[in-house]
């Protein structure tokens, strides 16, 4: 055990590196087996932080990020986070200002992650195979650059399906309802 959790740190350092060293805009350490976000990581990126744009944790064992994770990455236009056991988004997701896509795909959301709806600049949401019954359709209606939101396999409301797609402006992507009711036993 031992072994493998040095590999994955030495992963980890190796991917962080290589973001300095490059002086690069994107930060990859998908699955990498993180539990939380690591604190000496901030610290090794001070340097470059301000032009990393593109962020994807995917596929580690996420139960949350903090609200230093979003105001230190506050210029990201992209974040993957699909496949981890997030359930809610710090407050300070607000403050991310730039962002154009979120993927959190796989997760594990019962309610709709509403401080998004805040972000003018979103265009894609990914909430495919969560928990998800109820979601605002007349906040993600407001939303200026929304093009796209991605909630197949959710439980969903028969009321979100029926009300939404006549009253909206941007793909609602839903699973068929013969689906939604297979995922959701």
């Amino acid at each position: 055990m031992l072994k493998k959790m040095g590999e994955a740190v030495a992963r980890v350092a190796r991917k962080v590196n290589e973001t300095v060293e490059n002086d690069s805009d994107t930060l990859d350490l998908a699955e990498c087996k993180l539990v939380s976000f690591p604190v000496a990581i901030y610290k090794v990126l001070r340097n470059v932080v301000r032009h990393i744009q593109f962020i994807n944790l995917s596929n580690n064992e996420l139960r949350s990020l903090t609200n230093k994770f979003m105001t230190t990455f506050s210029q990201l236009r992209e974040l993957y986070l699909e496949g981890n056991a997030l359930y809610k988004l710090p407050d300070e997701v607000s403050s991310l200002h730039r962002l154009k896509i979120i993927n959190l795909s796989r997760n594990q959301f019962r309610d709709f992650p509403e401080k998004l709806t805040a972000l003018l600049a979103l265009e894609t949401i990914n909430l495919e195979e969560n928990f998800i019954v109820d979601v605002p359709v007349e906040k993600l209606d407001a939303m200026p650059s929304l093009k796209c939101v991605n909630l197949r396999l959710n439980p969903l409301n028969p009321e979100v399906r029926v009300i939404a797609k006549p009253l909206i402006r941007f793909d609602l992507l839903v699973s068929p309802e013969e689906a939604q009711s297979d995922s959701a036993q």
